[in-house]
C-alpha cells in the first residue's frame, strides 16, 4: 500500500462515521476483471491521445485526474495539444514517461505518481505481457485496465467508454456519449443496409501518406479499412493485409486502379520536419493541405489511376483512427463515396455538435480536404 493510501486508510479508521466509497469492478477489453477501491481520482494515461476520451467524460477539466501520461500528444497531434494548452495551461506540468513497446517505461516513476489505475491501449498488451509489467505493477498496487479505440473501434469504442466511465464515476456521461455515437453511426449504416444492390466503389486508404518516402502503408481488416466498408465502400488493401495494419507496394495500387483514394494525415513536423504529410486537423490550412495532397498524387505509384484522373482523392485527420470520434470519419467517407445517398448528411455539423455537447474546446475546421471541389461542399 502506498503512503497516500495508508494515510487515507488511517484517517478513515479515525472517522468511523465517514462513508467508504464502494469498490468498482470492471471487465476490460482484454477480458480481465479489475477492481478499484472507488472512482479513480489519480490516473496514468498510457498514451497522451487518450485525452480525447477523457475530454468527453471530464468536460470541465479533462486533466483533473491525470497524474502522468505518454508525451505523444504534442508530437502526434500538436494542433490538439495547442487547443487544450490554451484553455488548460497545466497540461505542460503533467509528468511524462516512456513507452512499453520501446522499453523506456519506468516503474519507479509510476509508483511515485501514486495512481489509482493505469489505462493502456489494447495493442500495448503484448509488450506488457512480455516484460511482465502487469505483475510488477500489481505488486505495487497499480492496476492496469485495457481499452481499445484502434484495433476494433466499432466493436470496442462503446464498451471502452463504458469501462472508463465506470472508473471515473461518470457512468451517465459515458452512456450519453455512447447513445450519440450509436445514433451518428446509424445515420450511415442504416442507409447502407437499405441498399442491398449498392455498388461499392473500390477505395484505397493510404495510412499517413507522405510521412515517409515509402509507399504504401494502409489498413487491412480493421480501423480505417472497416470505416470504408461501413461507409459503403470496398477496402482495396483488405485482400493484401491480413491484420489491421500493413503495407502494399505501389504497383498494386496501379493494378487495382481504385475508384477513390483517401490519405490519412496530420501535422507531423516533430517527427518528419518539412515532410510531404498532409497537415489536416483542427485549424489546418486547407489550401496548403490540398496542395500537398495533389503533390502526393504525382508519385509514380499513382500515375494514371482512375481516382487521380477523376479527382476523387481526399485527405482526412489521421487521429480519427484512435479515438471515440471515429463515427465522424465514417460520415465523411460516406459523403465522399455516395454523395447522392448522403446529400443531407453534414459531417462537419456532426463534429460541431460533438464539440458543443461533449468537448471543452472550441471547434475549428480543417479535418479533411478533397481534390474534388464538389466533394468538399
Amino acid at each position: 500500500m502506498t503512503l497516500r493510501r495508508l494515510l487515507g486508510a488511517t484517517a478513515l479508521l479515525a472517522l468511523p462515521t465517514l462513508a467508504l466509497a464502494d469498490p468498482i469492478t470492471v471487465t476490460d477489453i482484454a477480458g480481465r476483471e479489475v477492481t478499484l477501491d472507488g472512482p479513480a481520482d489519480r490516473v496514468i494515461l498510457g498514451e497522451g491521445r487518450q485525452i480525447f476520451f477523457a475530454a468527453v467524460l471530464d468536460g470541465e477539466n479533462p486533466f483533473e485526474r491525470v497524474v502522468g501520461w505518454r508525451d505523444d500528444l504534442l508530437q502526434a497531434a500538436p494542433e490538439s495539444y495547442a487547443l487544450y494548452a490554451e484553455k488548460f495551461p497545466q497540461i505542460g506540468d503533467i509528468p511524462t514517461f516512456g513507452g512499453f513497446k520501446d522499453g523506456t517505461f519506468d516503474i519507479e516513476q509510476a509508483v511515485a505518481l501514486d495512481p489509482d489505475v493505469m489505462i493502456l491501449n489494447l495493442e500495448a498488451k503484448a509488450a506488457t505481457d512480455e516484460a511482465g509489467y502487469e505483475e510488477k505493477l500489481a505488486k505495487v498496487g497499480i492496476p492496469i485496465v485495457y481499452v481499445d479505440f484502434r484495433e476494433k473501434p466499432f466493436e470496442h469504442t462503446a464498451q471502452s467508454m463504458q469501462i472508463i466511465g465506470a472508473m471515473f464515476g461518470e457512468d451517465e456521461r459515458a452512456a450519453e456519449f455512447n447513445a450519440f455515437y450509436e445514433q451518428q453511426i446509424a445515420r450511415v449504416t442504416d442507409v447502407i443496409a437499405a441498399q442491398p444492390d449498392l455498388e461499392r466503389p473500390l477505395v484505397f486508404v493510404e495510412r499517413a501518406g507522405g510521412y515517409s518516402e515509402d509507399c504504401c502503408m494502409s489498413f487491412g481488416n480493421g480501423n480505417f479499412g472497416t470505416f470504408v466498408e461501413l461507409a459503403g465502400g470496398e477496402n482495396m488493401a483488405k485482400p493484401f493485409i491480413p491484420g489491421t495494419f500493413g503495407t502494399i507496394n505501389a504497383e498494386q495500387v496501379i493494378a487495382s486502379d481504385p475508384d477513390q483514394i483517401v490519405v490519412t494525415g496530420g501535422n507531423w513536423e516533430a517527427y518528419v520536419p518539412g515532410g510531404a504529410w498532409i497537415g489536416v486537423g483542427p485549424g489546418a490550412d486547407e489550401a496548403e493541405a490540398r496542395a500537398k495532397l495533389a503533390a502526393l498524387m504525382e508519385r509514380p505509384g499513382f500515375t494514371g489511376v482512375k481516382a487521380v484522373e477523376e479527382g476523387k482523392v481526399h485527405a482526412i485527420w489521421h487521429q480519427f483512427y484512435n479515438n471515440p470520434y471515429s463515427f465522424v470519419a465514417v460520415q465523411q467517407l460516406a459523403k465522399w463515396l455516395h454523395p447522392d445517398l448522403f446529400a443531407d448528411l453534414d459531417p462537419e455539423a456532426t463534429l460541431q455538435e460533438l464539440h458543443a455537447r461533449f468537448l471543452p474546446v472550441v471547434y475549428h475546421p480543417g479535418y479533411w480536404v478533397s481534390l474534388d471541389d464538389v466533394a468538399t461542399n
